[in-house]
């Protein structure tokens, strides 16, 4: 494993000669048995094998910690934050106190809230397990036998972009490598041709944009790759993967020259990870023109399988998905589309109905096709938002939010998500909110404790896979988590 130490910064190449890397000095002492010692450490501590192929490419497949399931992730992101209580955590009671004040005091939201509000959508049981689940997603009920509903995930703040970076990145605040970043950092990609996390948003970048997928002071080969499916063409969806100019093979002309004097260039510099991940960057461009138009040309999928996940973007992109981990991306992440569109401050019941009309057949489609293609064992899927919405409704206020009915605030203090595949225990529901879905009261999560778990499900003990940075060891749960075992298989 690549591991980039920190060194003081200079520009003028003249003074090359007065300058030694961290790698250099510990080269050159005792026979460069310093430099032994610290790989040795380093393997020890991340509990990963390198191997010399590797040390040339960051991406090589690696082994985690211990065995797993899990292999892979898929995460669909319903970015704005869904309501749980219309989507995967029923309350009657809150039925029951339609339009009246709810008898509990008030947790502060982002803005004021009035009267209970019971859900416009009608819940049913489903499978085995009867997990009740709204009509909403009726599709991705169908497969809840092998869903894990947690019901009782906590985050820190009711607003969009600290619970966005918290989710993605494991800090609200600071700039940190994303999960997408710190799983291929930790088990590498499976295809050599292909980015190891690819990040899919229709029709422009969410909130916080391209920081949701930063791979932040981890080496540049590790952040994800933004593709924007609302094309349908390759060349729209992946700019420039294709060279009208010149051929394969004076490219690979071009490329072997460019790389030659790049080499000369790092050898001077060794350890910079932005040159490193530049000089990267060449030979996965150059690969992905084999393999990139084939994995996003779902016209090469039967017909029955196109009809099953149905129409429009959302169902494409779920397609894509499936057959992007098939090729051995390792990280996928499908988010609804440019924005916050699951934000739904006003009038829930149309808006949550058009956006899981768009979304519910291809996500249930997805599942199906996983389990009947003997991936979903060793495929982890992920569905959330970044925080919930509250059971009460959002009351008019002057100035963003004038004149809204019927919708809902923001709320982290108690919301859903769910997994499935990868090890997870399918038809059981983790945790609880009260009894109107205001606050986690039963066997709360936090989001630090959910990437703890994902991480463990991948064969990682997350206080263990660390990179180190400005003299400190950085983890994904920073110095926060607990595995919530009740969850795994």
């Amino acid at each position: 494993m690549q591991v980039i130490l920190p060194r003081m910064s200079h520009h003028s190449p003249n003074l090359d000669h007065l300058f030694l890397t961290r790698r250099d000095f510990l080269q050159r002492c005792g026979m460069g048995m310093g430099a032994m010692a610290l790989g040795s450490v380093l393997s020890e501590t991340l509990g990963l094998r390198a191997s010399a192929e590797e040390s040339l490419n960051p991406l090589m497949p690696k082994l985690p910690h211990f065995p797993a399931k899990a292999k892979r992730v898929i995460h669909l992101f319903m970015n704005g934050g869904p309501s749980h209580v219309d989507t995967f955590d029923p309350k009657p009671s809150l039925t029951k106190y339609h339009g009246m004040a709810l008898p509990m005091d008030h947790l502060s939201t982002e803005r004021k809230t009035g009267a209970g509000f019971g859900s416009p959508f009608a819940f049913k049981k489903y499978g085995q397990s009867g997990i009740e689940v709204s009509e909403l997603f009726a599709k991705t009920a169908e497969s809840i036998d092998d869903i894990c509903v947690i019901r009782s995930m906590q985050a820190d703040v009711p607003n969009h972009e600290p619970s966005l970076l918290l989710m993605n990145c494991g800090d609200a605040r600071q700039i940190r490598p994303s999960m997408g970043s710190w799983l291929t950092y930790g088990l590498g990609s499976e295809n050599q041709n292909m980015p190891g996390f690819i990040s899919m948003c229709p029709g422009g970048y969410p909130i916080q944009e391209s920081q949701n997928w930063q791979s932040a002071f981890l080496p540049g080969v590790y952040q994800g790759t933004y593709i924007d499916t609302k094309h349908t063409d390759v060349d729209k969806l992946i700019e420039n993967i294709r060279n009208q100019s010149i051929s394969l093979k004076q490219q690979r002309q071009q490329i072997d020259l460019v790389q030659q004097l790049n080499a000369e260039h790092q050898r001077r510099r060794d350890g910079d990870a932005q040159l490193e991940a530049r000089v990267q960057s060449f030979e996965l461009a150059y690969r992905m023109q084999m393999d990139a138009a084939d994995a996003f040309d779902i016209s090469k999928e039967p017909q029955s399988i196109r009809d099953m996940y149905g129409p429009g973007t959302q169902a494409r992109q779920l397609l894509i998905a499936r057959r992007l981990i098939e090729r051995g991306v390792r990280f996928v992440q499908v988010w609804h589309g440019e924005g916050q569109p699951w934000d739904s401050h006003d009038d829930i019941e149309v808006n949550h109905r058009r956006l899981a009309k768009e979304c519910d057949q291809g996500i249930g489609a997805l599942l199906k096709d996983l389990k009947q293609r003997g991936l979903l064992d060793e495929t982890l899927v992920i569905w959330g938002g970044e925080f919930g919405r509250t059971p009460t409704v959002e009351l008019p206020t002057p100035g963003s939010n004038g004149g809204k009915i019927n919708g809902r605030d923001h709320n982290h203090y108690g919301f859903s998500t769910w997994l499935a595949g990868g090890g997870v225990k399918g038809g059981y529901v983790h945790g609880a909110t009260d009894e109107f879905g205001f606050k986690a009261v039963e066997k709360p999560v936090h989001v630090h404790d959910l990437h703890a778990t994902l991480l463990r499900l991948l064969g990682f003990d997350h206080e263990k896979l660390t990179y180190r940075y400005a003299g400190r060891d950085f983890r994904l749960t920073d110095v926060h988590g607990n595995v919530v075992h009740d969850i795994i298989a």
